[in-house]
């Protein structure tokens, strides 16, 4: 794969990372269409390295509260403080997608070479965030939630261990279906992705440090690393500020749209 290659995979990949359609999705679909290398489940979570700096510059205040509140409710033994609540969610939320990772990792990464189950994932994106408009009050504040409620969007995470399944799109569903305001739900779904995305990402670093690079120039890595947070960091700021006052059904639309028509060979 070529440096041009990688770079418009990071912006694939960090446009893609925060808009409820699916960025593994579209790196197995894409490089199929386009005839490229396969990138593989190694640089997929490379490139996820990426949009993780943006989540961490873009969010870093909320980060630093959260963690301070979480911090001082184990010195107080105490939830009273709502920031705390919401950074314990946070630890609850996690658990379901590390695990599952962990117990199906082989099987996952087969599905990472079949475009066309990538495809078929993206119509059942659409269909989460057609559900979610349909039947969430939007009526809750994100100081509200309980365990239960974490473990219901956590639960929803693990479904995007699929490529086509999008994470925030299943996230913010879950959260819209638990009854949280939109712009809550995906301000959780993006703080998610932090212990996610750094727990996969070390963990396939150390897979490829184990096979000796994996064979992918680093040149090649940290320039789609560095398209990935860059696109990333708008695609937060872009989306935040669209769901303040839109539904989720554009997207809902577009990954139905781009899952039939791959699937019907159309853009083959």
């Amino acid at each position: 794969m070529s440096v041009w290659q990688a770079i418009l995979l990071g912006i694939l990949q960090g446009v893609t990372e925060f808009l409820p359609v699916s960025s593994s999705g579209h790196l197995v679909i894409v490089p199929y269409l386009l005839g490229w290398p396969d990138p593989g489940l190694a640089l997929d979570t490379l490139l996820h390295l990426g949009t993780l700096l943006a989540m961490v510059i873009y969010f870093w205040s909320d980060l630093w509260r959260l963690l301070r509140a979480g911090l001082q409710s184990l010195r107080r033994r105490s939830l009273a403080d709502p920031d705390a609540r919401v950074a314990w969610a946070l630890v609850v939320a996690t658990i379901p997608a590390g695990v599952i990772g962990l117990l199906f990792e082989d099987k996952i990464e087969q599905l990472f070479g079949v475009p066309m189950a990538a495809a078929a994932f993206l119509l059942g994106t659409a269909l989460l965030l057609v559900l979610s408009e349909l039947l969430g009050s939007r009526q809750r504040p994100i100081t509200s939630i309980s365990w239960v409620d974490s473990l219901l969007i956590g639960f929803a995470q693990t479904l995007a261990i699929a490529p086509g399944l999008s994470r925030s799109g299943s996230t913010i569903a879950a959260g819209l279906f638990v009854g949280f305001r939109r712009e809550d739900a995906a301000r959780f779904s993006f703080l998610l992705a932090v212990p996610v995305v750094l727990g996969s990402g070390l963990y396939q670093l150390a897979k490829l440090a184990l096979d000796g690079g994996g064979g992918t120039p680093a040149g090649v890595v940290v320039a789609g690393m560095a398209a990935a947070g860059i696109s990333g960091y708008l695609a937060i700021a872009g989306l935040l500020a669209l769901i303040r006052r839109h539904s989720l059904y554009v997207f809902a639309v577009y990954c139905a749209l781009f899952g039939g028509l791959v699937l019907a060979g159309v853009l083959r």
